[in-house]
């Protein structure tokens, strides 16, 4: 594997890999590239907001003809396939879920006040899962920026809190964990460069795997937000003329082609 341009790809699921409404979800050519890739060697990790039960949902409606080597989950956990079925990553995922619990019993007397505030303000959804003690779903983007920053000053005063954010979707995390430390961790185990790893994401979650760390190939389709674009052109990263995995694949291309991102001068 070590000749590979690219030896490891680390692809955001909605809006990036993959869209509800188109037909297929995820190209085709894509989804070549992606296999060719795997045969030659390279490892693939679907890196998302989602948890196991949702994405499995999706890719199997997807009918995919590949599978990932790696799952980031909930941008913090990591899962290994193993034949046909997908297994934690237990020292990883075990010290992600001691450093949350530490981090949330601390975190959670101040629940109820954040609540209250939030609610005596906006429409937003606020409730407890079994990754947050809060979980936000705004009424739309100007109601989640105006929470947003009311959360993040909270966050000041707490340490290793974090509030992580993708459209109008948010929740509490550890700032040790996220896409991009759930990249190098698996780069970690496979012994792969940061060179040679290719990175593609369109959302704010997104963000901590595209700025230049983790990644050596930083791409984003078309259809990522302005904060996302704007990366691109600070980190010397692709940003794709097509929306969507058809924009993930161009920027396959690209790379195969030209090797690793150069930060703009």
């Amino acid at each position: 594997m070590s000749s590979l341009a690219i030896q490891l790809i680390s692809t955001d699921f909605d809006g990036t890999l993959h869209a509800e409404f188109e037909n297929p979800p995820v190209p085709k050519d894509l989804e070549q590239q992606i296999a060719e890739l795997q045969r030659q060697g390279a490892k693939w990790i679907i890196n998302t907001g989602r948890d196991l039960s949702s994405l499995m949902e999706s890719l199997a409606r997807a009918r995919l003809s590949i599978w990932p080597d790696y799952l980031g989950l909930v941008e913090r956990e990591i899962y290994i396939r193993e034949g046909h079925d997908y297994h934690p990553c237990k020292p990883w995922n075990d010290a992600c879920t001691q450093d949350h619990a530490l981090l949330f019993e601390r975190v959670r007397p101040d629940v109820a006040g954040l609540m209250e505030w939030v609610h005596a303000r906006h429409e937003a959804t606020l409730y407890e899962d079994a990754f947050s003690p809060l979980c936000m779903i705004a009424a739309n983007n100007q109601e989640a920026d105006a929470i947003m920053k009311h959360l993040e000053d909270y966050c000041r005063s707490v340490p290793n809190l974090t509030v992580v954010r993708n459209d109008i979707y948010a929740r509490f995390s550890h700032i040790k964990y996220d896409k991009g430390t759930v990249v190098a961790e698996v780069a970690r185990q496979l012994g792969v460069s940061r060179e040679r790893i290719f990175a593609a994401g369109d959302h704010l979650n997104d963000l901590p795997m595209l700025n230049g760390n983790h990644a050596g190939m930083m791409a984003a389709p078309a259809n990522a937000i302005p904060e996302v674009q704007a990366l691109m052109k600070t980190t010397g990263g692709f940003l794709a003329t097509e929306p969507w995995g058809h924009g993930v694949a161009q920027a396959l291309e690209h790379y195969l082609r030209s090797g690793p991102s150069r930060p703009a001068t």
